[in-house]
């Protein structure tokens, strides 16, 4: 059934597009001159998704280009931010407690898991460099020059882990101009943060961009019963920088060198349980009894350790702060009684080095190298309650290799790119002293200082996975103008992949030692067709590849630490793009894609139940819908940004002994519908100043936290507003900004996991903010 937010947003979506292709039909052939007088918008946005310059609107596929401006104006500050803002794109912080986690989503492919044998469906690039860790990814977006998103499967460019699409990230790149720029903030909630850039000429041809912040805010809530705990819930402190420096060697030959690192020291992530389907983090009273339906007790839940009935009173146990609750009254704190778990820990840091060299006027070859490390500390209080119920601490680390080698050569009417790949990550995921009580665990249990025989084994323990990658590619990419307006294109690339992993969990004898390979060929082919000048129309076929893996929390034994097999998805897509008039852009684009060999992550109950996460290929998918984004500029200084996508995804098989999955259900953290909407309107006034006036609407319709679609697992779409007014001095040196965000204060749930006996829900981090910003440039900059 679909709620009203949902309907309202369909129907206007809905309209939007029958009226939007109208426009694009009438005005295709049409010429594009009966604005006089009228800000032209932007058409020459310049980006680098197929490894080639090439104008935004030439590109023939579904793609987003979000430039510095645009991040300021809608207040994106980190990655997370660009999901509320991008059709079919949700990105949410989901990962043991720790926001640094960006588990991206495009047309229902991503991950949330960040356990080192997962990898994702969406690749994330930092200047063209892969990030294999999904908890650290949630960077800070400093000194950026623009935020490309590729939607679809990127196969051929991209290759592993990109079945649902890529992310890049690209900064800035100093050239040659002496100067500063300084940005300072504060806000509500304790909002405080600067950062700088500084670019200079070192010596002649040789120029360099420093960049450094830091930023902190306040947290929403408490741990009530540690004594002095080291962070509040939802608390934020980071600092990092990036060394970039461009050496212009002669006139063929450029290399680039670049340092980035961040620290980041977190409070845990929002948090709360729900046992038998009801909230319990409202100030419930701990009334042990007779098991009856009622929320005020919790052995009436299905939290499996509270419901068997101990025959004691067990209120003794309690901390003398709780005042005989389990719950922490206001559900943004909590009674956990665990020291540890409520700070979380976050660092990264990492070297490239690019060389481009033009043999001669139509080769040019590049070479780019990569190192990078990074690690973090987690951790939830799964139960929420002053016992010693469910607890996982967690640490881990990555270290990864990359080197790529392009060849690029125009040859007249064709354009081809080339190259090889590879890429070694060794990495580790380590939890404990973990308590597992309420499920099916062999060991002890010793939750309320007294021994109990609930009748089944529970108990304490650690574990750790170990895992290490090898990845080799070799790809090429052409296109080829048939005419002056018609190009077919298309490319082909061969992926190889080899895991050797380890683990070691309780249920294991002795520490089980695995390895598999993977390998798969991807292709794309495309047709576009130039109606004019900066609007094309355009068909493509991709397939893309996901590399197996193994399950990250196989607790039944070692029978369960299988690998489980790539999965692939070929995806059909048309559409059109570019600039209609001088009033309006478009890009439109329509898709179909089938997933087979769907790795689906579910609970096996018949091995142990509740967090134990187990990976088969499992199944099949199908997604289907549209994406239009548009700006219209009916009048001087005011533009009209919108961007909605409709993603229909659902699952089309499932193999006999999948548990909880079923045909029909849709992906995990996939909404139906997204929207974003962006009015941005200047005013020059007299003295030569510029007043700008900026709003910014995100919505994300109804999703579910698993691909289980229970009522435990459903996330309610939410609607976000905020805004910024920026006034700028004559000469442009100095911006000064109030701003809001999430002004109406909407609390949202970000992830849910069905456990045995409850439901895990991670709150919202981005309440209602309010402040200024001050930005001072100096120099040529």
């Amino acid at each position: 059934m679909l709620s009203g937010n949902t309907l309202l947003v369909r129907q206007a979506a809905g309209k939007a597009l029958l009226s939007t292709t109208a426009i694009c039909a009438s005005l295709a052939f049409s010429a594009p001159a009966f604005a006089q007088g009228s800000k032209q918008i932007e058409d020459n946005i310049v980006v680098t998704a197929r490894k080639r310059e090439e104008n935004l609107f030439d590109i023939p596929a579904a793609l987003s280009a979000l430039t510095p401006e645009t991040l300021a104006e809608r207040n994106i500050s980190n990655l997370d931010d660009v999901g509320k803002h991008v059709p079919n794109l949700n990105i949410t912080r989901y990962g043991v407690g720790n926001t640094a986690q960006a588990a991206v989503f495009i047309r229902g492919i991503g991950l949330q898991d960040h356990i080192i044998t997962t990898d994702p469906g969406v690749g994330v690039y930092l200047d063209g460099v892969y990030l294999g860790r999904q908890l650290g990814s949630n960077l800070s977006l400093i000194s950026i020059d623009r935020i490309e998103v590729l939607r679809g499967p990127q196969g051929t460019l991209y290759g592993r882990n990109s079945i649902g699409g890529a992310v890049n990230i690209i900064t800035r790149k100093p050239a040659g101009e002496e100067g500063a720029i300084l940005n300072l903030q504060g806000g509500s909630r304790g909002r405080a943060a600067i950062n700088t850039y500084l670019e200079f000429p070192l010596f002649e041809n040789f120029n360099v961009g420093v960049s450094g912040y830091f930023k902190r805010r306040n947290g929403v809530g408490d741990f009530l019963l540690l004594d002095s705990p080291e962070a509040r819930i939802g608390e934020e402190q980071e600092f990092g920088g990036r060394i970039k420096a461009v050496w212009d060697v002669n006139d063929r030959l450029s290399m680039t060198f670049s340092f980035d690192g961040l620290d980041a020291d977190n409070g845990q992530s929002p948090y709360v349980v729900e046992v038998n389907g009801i909230g319990v983090s409202a100030g419930d009273n701990f009334t042990p009894g007779t098991p009856i339906q009622d929320r005020s007790n919790p052995f009436a839940g299905d939290f499996f350790a509270l419901q068997s009935g101990f025959g004691s009173d067990l209120t003794p146990f309690l901390p003398a702060g709780a005042n005989g609750q389990l719950f922490a009254p206001d559900p943004d704190d909590s009674f956990s009684t665990v020291a540890g778990l409520e700070t979380t820990s976050n660092s990264a840091w990492g070297g490239s080095f690019a060389a481009e060299l033009e043999v001669n006027d139509s080769v040019s070859t590049k070479l780019l190298a990569s190192y990078r490390t990074s690690d973090y500390t987690g951790g939830l209080d799964d139960d929420e309650t002053p016992l010693n119920l469910s607890e996982f601490p967690e640490t881990g680390e990555a270290d990864q290799v990359s080197v790529e080698w392009q060849l690029n050569a125009d040859l007249g009417r064709a354009d081809f790119v080339g190259g090889l790949y590879y890429f070694y990550e060794d990495g580790s995921t380590e939890s404990g002293p973990f308590v597992f009580s309420p499920f099916n665990t062999p060991g002890q249990i010793d939750n309320f200082g007294v021994p109990f025989d609930l009748g089944f084994p529970t108990g304490l323990g650690n574990f750790d996975l170990h895992q290490t990658t090898n990845a080799y590619a070799v790809y090429g990419n052409i296109k080829f103008d048939l005419t002056d307006a018609l190009t077919l294109g298309g490319g082909l690339r061969y992926s190889w992949d080899n895991k050797d992993a380890n683990a070691l969990f309780p249920s294991f004898p002795a520490r089980t030692f695995r390895e598999a390979d993977f390998e798969e060929l991807t292709w794309d082919v495309n047709l576009s067709y130039a109606l004019r000048d900066n609007l094309s129309v355009y068909a493509q076929v991709q397939k893309g590849y996901q590399t197996g893996g193994f399950p990250p929390r196989p607790f039944g034994g070692p029978a369960q630490f299988v690998s489980f097999d790539e999965q692939t998805a070929i995806n059909y897509e048309a559409g059109v793009k570019g600039v209609i008039n001088d009033y309006l852009t478009v890009m439109l684009s329509g898709f179909w894609t089938r997933y087979r060999d769907l790795a689906l992550p579910f609970s096996d109950t018949t091995a142990g139940g509740g967090f134990v996460t187990i990976v088969e290929n499992a199944g099949r998918s199908r997604a289907r819908g549209f994406e239009l984004e548009a700006a219209f500029t009916p009048i001087d200084n005011f533009t009209l940004n919108t961007a909605v996508g409709y993603n229909d995804a659902e699952i089309t098989e499932v193999d006999a002994g999948t548990i909880g999955i079923g045909v029909g259900d849709r992906p995990a953290l996939t909404p139906r519908w997204t929207l974003s909407v962006a009015p941005h309107y200047e005013v020059e006034l007299a003295n030569g100043a510029n007043l700008g006036f900026n709003v910014d609407y995100s919505y994300r319709g109804d999703q579910f936290g698993q691909s289980i679609n229970t009522p435990d697992e459903l996330l309610e779409s939410r609607d976000l507003l905020g805004f910024s007014i920026d006034y700028t001095t004559p000469g442009g040196d100095w911006t000064f900004s109030v701003y809001g965000e999430n002004v109406t204060n909407e609390v949202y749930d970000v992830g849910r996991l069905q456990q045995t006996g409850f439901v895990g829900v991670v709150r919202s981090n981005d309440r209602s903010e309010f402040g200024a910003r001050l930005r001072k440039s100096f120099g040529g900059l």
